[in-house]
């Protein structure tokens, strides 16, 4: 009789674990398609981070470019004006 009864509280037992494993299984594909939600945003945040990256070094490229050019043009001028005093001489 004692076999019987364990037999009994075996297969109750399992039936439980059964439904346990079930619900962790269904909870565990939420939390899977909530994880690629995860990356999806932290690669549009890299995205983001890198657009602005390039378009500070844009900004800087463009600053210094402005700079040289101005520096030409300044060199110039003073190269032309003293060019015309050496000319009068």
């Amino acid at each position: 009789m004692g076999k019987q009864h364990n037999k009994v509280i075996k297969r109750s037992r399992r039936k439980q674990y059964l439904k346990r494993k079930k619900e962790q299984a269904k909870s565990s594909v939420v939390r899977k398609e909530s994880a690629p939600a995860k990356k999806t945003a932290k690669k549009a945040a890299k995205k983001a981070a890198k657009k602005t990256a390039k378009k500070a070094v844009k900004k800087t490229a463009a600053k210094k470019a402005a700079k040289k050019v101005a520096k030409k043009a300044a060199t110039k001028e003073a190269a032309e004006e003293a060019v015309p005093e050496k000319d009068a001489e």
